[in-house]
């Protein structure tokens, strides 16, 4: 592995560790110190993942056009930022507002890491690189509760300095970002232009799997930190299934590389996965069957991202592979929109286990569509012209 990909891992690992020391513990401050409901948090949630319904489709352009670490940076000094307002917060519009900035520094950190492992990568190791990203984000995202936990035990740490010492850490991915931009490869000949957008037209079955996975997993993201608290879980129970969850999505991405020789099985299998974690959620009434349904659905939500964005970069001109990959990111940001926006309101109407019985059972159509489209959820090598 070349000092890029590590220094783009390190990037990874530290934004991980950060969103993992505040992410779960954000809807309960939100519900518990600023009075939020379950309306409001889905508001939060969607005011989160917005801007990553269009922002990609622009970063994606600049990735062909600019340094791609560069725009990394950029993104890590915004979330940063962004993490440390929450601190000051009083009202839930406030928090949305901040919320905002977070959902516009994501875009500038993922597709930009997408490209950077893309370009120093070839089509036989693409999948193991992007995989291993993926993975030191998810340690991070998994020891950032523990580290969370420690904070609010052992030095009795409020919600507010957590969050500014979250933002401190998140600080340091800027050096290395910087460091990246050393070597970054940049495509400066490509146009201004965002007609090869349009190719993710192409890939209707990858869409519709996004779209189911990263909805559900926008409801856990947002909103079912806040559903565990409501069902008898205490601050450090929901840092500890975090932390579960974190365990299952880093053993799954460690055997992406074997698991994407069946990339059609392996997709079904993590639709069914998450759909059984949702299913279990809705009926748990303990730690430990919580436990099991964020195993379930940490394998789901990690195993789907690497084989899909396999697929669409197998069958795309490596020219337009930045601008693809903020279209596939787009689709990841309107899936995580939908799933906040739905579960708060049905959640606020309907009763807290709802959602997740709603998405389980949307899961199952989700499958048959997955059976049928086999041979279409599997890479196929193009020529690069």
């Amino acid at each position: 592995m070349n000092r890029v990909l590590i220094l783009v891992n390190i990037t990874g690992l530290i934004i991980g560790i950060s969103y993992g020391l505040h992410g779960p513990i954000l809807p309960i401050f939100s519900k518990n110190i600023i009075g939020a409901t379950y309306s409001e948090l889905g508001l939060i949630g969607l005011a989160n993942f917005i801007p990553y319904m269009f922002i990609p489709l622009f970063v994606g352009i600049l990735l062909d056009k600019f340094n791609n670490g560069y725009l990394l940076a950029f993104g890590a000094s915004i979330n940063a930022a962004s993490i440390y307002l929450l601190s000051i917060v009083q009202s839930v519009p406030e928090i949305m507002i901040f919320r905002i900035m977070t959902g516009i520094a994501h875009a500038f950190f993922w597709p930009p890491c997408e490209s950077i492992i893309s370009n120093h990568s070839t089509g036989q190791n693409r999948i193991r690189n992007i995989s291993w990203f993926t993975m030191f984000f998810v340690i991070g995202f998994m020891t950032g509760p523990l580290i969370g936990t420690t904070f609010l035990e052992n030095f009795e740490i409020t919600y507010r300095i957590l969050f500014q010492i979250t933002a401190f850490i998140l600080a340091t991915a800027i050096i290395s970002s910087i460091i990246i931009s050393k070597k970054s490869i940049t495509n400066h000949h490509e146009r201004f232009s965002v007609s090869s957008i349009k190719e993710m037209k192409r890939f209707p079955e990858i869409i519709v799997l996004l779209i189911f996975c990263t909805s559900s997993f926008g409801i856990v993201l947002s909103i079912y930190p806040a559903f565990l608290n409501d069902r008898g879980m205490s601050d450090t129970d929901v840092l500890y299934l975090y932390f579960a969850f974190g365990i299952s999505r880093v053993v799954s991405l460690a055997f992406a590389g074997k698991l994407s020789r069946e990339t059609s099985k392996t997709l079904t299998a993590a639709v069914v996965s998450i759909s059984l974690g949702l299913a279990l959620s809705a009926v748990s009434e303990s730690i430990w069957t919580f436990g099991v349904a964020m195993l379930f659905m940490g394998f789901g939500f990690s195993i789907f991202f690497p084989l899909t964005l396999e697929i669409i970069l197998s069958r795309t001109k490596k020219g337009v592979s930045g601008k693809i990959i903020g279209a596939y990111e787009t689709i990841f940001g309107i899936g995580w929109a939908i799933g906040p926006t739905f579960g708060g309101p049905i959640t606020q109407t309907f009763g807290d286990k709802i959602p997740y019985t709603v998405f389980a059972l949307f899961g199952i159509g989700v499958v048959i569509i997955a059976l049928a489209n086999r041979k279409k959820l599997e890479p196929k090598r193009v020529q690069d012209v």
